[in-house]
């Protein structure tokens, strides 16, 4: 594991971008209010510009409509915004008519489309709402005639068909993505934009596409650059980076492994290729702009940037820019740095400032990885006014870089316009179908420079931009949607940031807590580490290289199972009537110091289970939120006896009580999580325990019950039970003491315990058990291939494929199915298979050598039924353990499939795309019901599958795997498991007994509360 910083003077930098990232966002927001150099005066010359501004561009799209005035019409508030974005998001990719028109019946039955017709005044509007409303005509083109169209379009209805309709709604999508997108072509998107040029724009070309997955995609976007950059550099004629058109690269699309943690091996090939379209942008002398993207991804551009900044062969250009999000709390931060590399380069950076447009993504993000911040404002006024300061200090630097203002807000470009000296060169910029009418005007009046940014590519490439721009510009907070809503009174679409935010009580949005708190008040989010923070990497690379040798663990034998028990049940007579709060104080004190040692307990898991960094930190994470959760629930539960209804002159109350010593056995797989969650509920429940570990992973366990004691549990509450499972853990189930069982493990172990128990004299013993699983995923024809190869890719080879809810068999469209195969094929190609303990690790080890042979075995019985196969490859520095490729086999059907394949070996089967329902029989006659996974964006599809289908979890366009605690419990069906679910509501009660008490309180002088009525009250 390498953690090396790429430049000399990154580590100065670097540490003040992660100290600006992680600042609480009321001090953030505090110093953007001082820094904002903004009087009285300014602000009233602001407001009456914005205010012209916004009132010529109500009544513009009043008479032109367009863009604006379609998301206006349909905003994400509405059933029909949100089936408009279903349908542009898919539609266009379907190839199968089936689908398509399964699509169309889904989505337009959830709007009242006929309402919406002849509301506007714009053609295009109505023209676009008549294709949603199936006709595919425009039965009166004039729109003062609008009134008139749905009784015409009535009596049209009656006679359409099946493909008539479809070929109405795609027409209507095509509409709608020509709005968006200037060209399938750079040639025909130059053609274009000569009429724009005319009127004195310029352009930024962007060639669309979704991140790479694959070396093939990546390749493809990388000719597509060179291609756009040679086509638009012949046409700019030598007008130069500010005067002519120039592009912007993602660089996502040039490097499918284009992530932290693969950072050290990737920028060498990935900076050969940008400097390759940066020599081809520098011999045209045009711009030439690494686009913005996810906050996770800045040091990494920032980085790029500054070395091609530094690179000799490409002096004597100043046509390289970057843009940059002024939602981040480090934007000011990063500018500083810009400004830096501009003085010591002389490069005047082209600095383009956007507002961002990923802001949903990094809330949910944060919350996900259990961050102790947000990396942006939770805001907008807030974005808007880190917008107003960035723009300040762009202005202030303007002889040292070229300012360029990204916005489509009337109050914010009129700031600008006014903040911006007559002698400081800067353009404004827009995108291409949006903001037409507000910058015509600004043009026309004050003279300004525009560039529009223009998305260049097929419809298949228009799906992710597209919902994008929906999404950031028909949000109801958005002045694009706002500007042509007569609901939004002027004086509030051009409100001044500043004097909004000074009228808070809360600077951070009271509705967004914080990643820690999101579960609060019932318990803390588990803290998670960020993994792109080098400061905090470099603490675990130390504690990964020092091999620390954990304290021998004692193996027991059949003979110290009685006196365990003995010891446990001496426990259980304190523990057990301990007051719930007092355990519960344990627990949360456990879950602490899980966080304490973090980073000891994942250098145990990686070093003894194999786990990577990144599955050995979500370990730690899960266990913290098993204490922190059954804690919550054991309070809720046992607090307070619960009074039961009844006749007069009775009293009944139910309590729960705890049953007795519990016997936990958990997997290898899970050794730190499953572990901590199993024993953390009979603990949580009143129970004392007898745990067993995995015999591949005693020392993890043992360190997360010697975290117990200090966490204050007494040791006659838990004792570790180190041993073989014929002889420990038969006798553990065997002893006639045991109250209950938690097993985890193979269905073959569960059923044999089961008859153990049940062979027993005496009372009948509980098991809750969790087992294997033939887990499946069916994805349709309107399914994203990208998002689907992703979630496939994490589905089935995260943890080596080690997970009880991996991907086992998946069922695709054959409509899709060599389209969609070859890109998870490709991606197969790209996972790095080595050391756990090198973060650039995708897919480490199973976990031994017994396993490592079963799977091969499995693979080569595969390969000699003469069934498709295609495999990663070995890192050469992976050195000798049990590993096992990442494989995809092609097989006919689920029945060739006798058994779960426990690791990373993911079956694909063939499907029809009209025989759902019997791919569902067939998942189901397998007996097991663990996970089940479907991608399909028509919901009657999905909601059909998912009621249907026989598994404890489903999930929907997303991964299967990962459940969360408190939030997807987790625990199957059938051959999967007994429950309850794990991590869910029911849990506890299956660790409890129930006891009502009844209490005639008549017995002792009559019914008191009966004879104490007042015979004069009121009768209702």
């Amino acid at each position: 594991m390498n953690f090396k910083l790429s430049y000399a003077d990154q580590a100065t930098w670097y540490k003040k971008l992660h100290e600006a990232m992680v600042r609480d966002e009321s001090a953030c927001v505090k110093d953007l209010l001082r820094a904002l150099s903004y009087d009285k005066k300014q602000q009233q010359a602001v407001h009456q510009l914005a205010e012209t501004l916004a009132i010529k561009l109500r009544d513009a799209h009043a008479e032109q409509g367009g863009m604006d005035s379609f998301l206006a019409t349909y905003d994400l508030s509405s059933d029909e915004g949100i089936a408009l974005m279903c349908l542009a998001e898919a539609l266009l990719r379907i190839p199968d008519a089936n689908t398509i028109d399964a699509l169309i019946a889904d989505k337009i039955s959830q709007g009242n489309w006929d309402e919406a017709l002849g509301k506007s005044p714009s053609l295009f509007v109505n023209a676009a709402t008549m294709g949603l409303l199936l006709t595919g005509k425009i039965v009166n083109p004039d729109p003062l005639k609008a009134q008139n169209w749905p009784h015409s379009l009535r009596g049209w209805l009656s006679k359409t068909s099946g493909p008539v309709i479809r070929q109405a709604v795609q027409h209507s999508m095509a509409i709608l993505g020509k709005q968006f997108v200037m060209g399938e072509t750079i040639e025909k998107a130059l053609s274009r934009a000569e009429r724009m040029e005319a009127k004195g724009y310029v352009y930024s070309f962007d060639m669309l596409g979704e991140a790479a997955r694959t070396d093939e995609q990546a390749e493809y976007y990388f000719q597509a650059y060179q291609q756009a950059i040679e086509t638009i550099g012949k046409a700019s004629d030598g007008k130069g980076p500010i005067d002519g058109p120039g592009i912007s690269i993602k660089l996502t699309g040039l490097s499918p492994n284009y992530s932290y943690n693969h950072w050290q091996d990737q920028f060498s090939n990935l900076y050969a290729k940008v400097k390759e379209l940066a020599l081809l942008a520098k011999k045209y002398d045009m711009g030439f702009t690494i686009d913005a993207e996810e906050v996770d991804k800045l040091e990494l551009k920032l980085t790029m940037l500054h070395k091609l900044a530094h690179d000799k062969d490409l002096d004597d250009w100043q046509g390289l820019g970057l843009a940059v999000q002024a939602y981040q709390k480090r934007t000011p931060a990063q500018l500083d740095f810009l400004f830096d590399l501009a003085k010591k380069t002389g490069k005047k950076l082209k600095i383009r400032l956007v507002k961002g447009a990923y802001w949903d993504h990094e809330i949910k993000h944060a919350q996900e990885m259990g961050l102790p911040y947000y990396p942006v404002y939770t805001r907008k006024m807030s974005t808007d006014t880190a917008y107003m300061v960035c723009a300040q200090k762009m202005i202030k630097h303007a002889d040292i870089i070229y300012p360029q203002f990204a916005t489509h807000n009337a109050y914010t470009a009129a700031f600008v316009l006014n903040s911006t000296p007559d002698d400081v060169d800067f353009e404004m910029q827009r995108l291409h179908g949006m903001g037409e009418a507000l910058y015509d005007e600004l043009m026309a009046e004050k003279k300004i420079k525009c560039r529009i940014y223009a998305p260049v590519g097929g419809h298949q490439y228009l799906l992710a931009y597209l919902v994008r721009r929906l999404l950031e510009n028909g949000a109801n907070t958005s002045f694009v949607h706002q500007v042509v809503s007569s609901k939004t009174p002027i004086e509030k679409l051009i409100g001044n940031p500043v004097e909004q935010l000074q009228a808070l009580q809360s600077l951070p949005h009271p509705n967004i807590k914080l990643p820690v708190d999101i579960y609060e008040p019932e318990r803390k989010n588990a803290q998670g580490i960020d993994v792109t923070d080098v400061t905090t990497m470099q603490k675990l690379q130390v504690k990964l290289d020092k091999i620390r040798e954990t304290s021998v663990v004692e193996t027991l034998h059949k003979n110290d199972v009685a006196a365990a028990f003995a010891k446990a049940k001496q426990g259980f007579t304190t523990w057990g009537t301990m007051p719930v709060v007092k355990r519960a104080e344990v627990l949360n004190a456990m879950a602490d110091k899980l966080e304490e040692n973090m980073n000891e307990l994942i250098t145990i898991a990686v070093n003894e289970a194999g786990k990577t960094i990144l599955n050995a930190i979500n370990e730690v994470r899960e266990a913290v939120a098993f204490c922190r959760y059954y804690a919550a629930q054991s309070v809720k539960l046992f607090a307070e006896p619960v009074t039961l209804p009844g006749v007069t002159g009775e009293y009944n109350q139910l309590e729960c009580q705890a049953r007795g010593v519990f016997v936990t056995i958990s997997p290898w797989n899970f050794p730190l999580a499953i572990f901590t969650g199993q024993l953390s509920a009979a603990l949580a429940a009143g129970n004392t325990v007898l745990c067993k570990p995995a015999g591949q992973t005693p020392k993890i366990a043992h360190k997360a019950v010697q975290l117990f004691y200090e966490a204050g549990l007494p040791e006659d509450a838990l004792q570790l039970m180190i041993g073989s499972g014929r002889e420990i853990g038969n006798a553990l189930v065997e002893h006639p003491d045991v109250a209950g069982v938690m097993f985890t493990g193979s269905t073959e172990v569960a059923h044999g315990i089961n008859q153990k128990l049940a062979q027993k004299d005496g009372p009948i013993v509980p098991l809750v058990a969790e087992t294997g699983g033939q887990n499946a995923m069916l994805v349709d024809s309107s399914a994203l291939l990208e998002q689907v190869c992703d979630d496939v890719i994490f589905s089935a080879f995260d943890s080596a494929g080690q997970r009880c809810s991996a991907l086992r068999v998946l069922f695709v469209q054959e409509d899709i199915y060599d389209e969609l195969i070859h890109l998870i094929k490709g991606a197969i190609d790209l996972l790095v298979v080595g050391k756990p303990q090198d973060i650039a690790t995708d897919v480490g080890p199973v976990i031994d050598a017994d396993a490592q042979q079963h799977l091969n075995q499995h693979i080569d019985a595969m390969r000699k039924k003469g069934f498709a196969i295609h495999q990663a490859t070995l890192s050469p520095d992976a050195g000798d353990a049990a590993y096992v490729l990442p494989t995809l086999i092609e097989i006919d059907t689920i029945k060739t499939l006798t058994a779960e394949v426990f690791g990373p070996i993911l079956h694909v089967v063939r499907f029809n795309g009209t025989e759902i329902e019997q791919t569902v029989d067939a998942v189901n006659s397998t007996g097991f019901g663990l996970t089940f996974g479907m991608h399909s964006r028509v919901a009657h599809r999905y909601e059909y599958v998912a009621q249907h289908i026989h598994a404890g979890n489903v999930y929907v366009n997303r991964n299967m795997i990962g459940a969360v605690v408190g939030s997807q419990p987790f625990g199957g069906q059938g051959l999967s498991g007994t429950g309850p679910k794990a991590g869910g509501p029911n849990y506890l009660l299956r660790l409890i007994n129930e006891k009502t008490v009844s209490i005639d309180t008549t017995a002792m002088g009559g019914n008191a509360s009966l004879l104490s009525l007042d015979d004069d009250a009121d009768i209702v």
